[in-house]
């Protein structure tokens, strides 16, 4: 069985038990960028991922959701940046480098920038770490936007932060999907794969100290306190969270963004 591993300070906290604790047998684990494990999973190279939101209503007749997890916050996240050198109200017509390891984050961008700016930016996709000397703001995510500060950027907009003011709602950046034959056909490796992540997570409250130094053994170029960077995120799945998930896509769908979810269709809790 395969899963994939965003490699992002982010998701360690889903992989630590397997990584360090208990590797798991017969499963094979892939590291990418989010947008590679996307492609990955529409490909049908990966059994079972965290993959962007914005990619379920791509594959979303071909796999579950897994009910139990995803990454989100409430507000502020800290990871998810625009550089600007203008106010985020004066970008009409501006060049906006879009970080091409994203989706969720891009969608998020050009939802809030359309819908509650009012304003259309030319949008130009980039490598994962674009600057401003090409462009007048640009989008980082992940590790990306945790590593360096742009210096040329006169502004700093948190798009969980502007999300929420604008919208009331949470941003589930991430979730976990798995094929649809995988629950079927495998479901003692899939229980495995479930069982591991509770437990990493159960790891992350009992033994916070040691993950988080693990976590920057892993990461050292990160120069967040990841301490507090994990208390702004939301690891567990809930009503809330799936609800603000539904607005997301409901709200993208109508600015002909992404394709139409109806709803959201999990795999049976292990």
């Amino acid at each position: 069985m395969k899963i994939g591993y965003i490699d992002y300070l982010n998701c360690y906290p889903f992989y630590y038990h397997m990584f360090e604790k208990n590797p798991l047998k017969d499963i094979s684990i892939i590291s990418g960028l989010p947008s590679e494990l996307n492609k990955m999973m529409k490909d049908k190279k990966l059994d079972l991922s965290p993959i962007s939101s914005a990619t379920y209503p791509d594959i979303q007749d071909d796999v579950f959701l897994l009910p139990q997890f995803c990454l989100s916050s409430v507000g502020y996240v800290g990871s998810v940046i625009l550089y600007s050198k203008c106010e985020i109200d004066q970008l009409n017509a501006k060049k906006i480098g879009l970080s091409n390891a994203s989706h969720t984050s891009r969608v998020l961008l050009k939802i809030l920038l359309k819908k509650f700016y009012n304003i259309e930016p030319v949008y130009i996709s980039t490598g994962p770490r674009p600057d401003l000397n090409d462009y007048d703001a640009v989008l980082r995510i992940g590790n990306d936007a945790m590593t360096e500060n742009i210096e040329a950027a006169k502004f700093k907009f948190d798009l969980g932060e502007v999300w929420l003011k604008k919208t009331g709602y949470p941003v589930v950046f991430a979730v976990f999907a798995v094929r649809k034959n995988v629950v079927k056909e495998n479901i003692n490796q899939f229980n495995s794969v479930i069982n591991s992540y509770k437990s990493s997570i159960r790891c992350l409250l009992e033994e916070k100290e040691v993950v988080i130094k693990k976590a920057r053994q892993k990461y050292p170029d990160i120069s967040y306190d990841i301490d507090s960077y994990y208390k702004t995120l939301q690891f567990e799945f809930n009503d809330n969270l799936k609800n603000a998930l539904l607005y997301y896509f409901k709200t993208a769908n109508e600015l002909c963004l992404l394709e139409k979810v109806e709803s959201l269709n999990f795999a049976t809790d292990s």
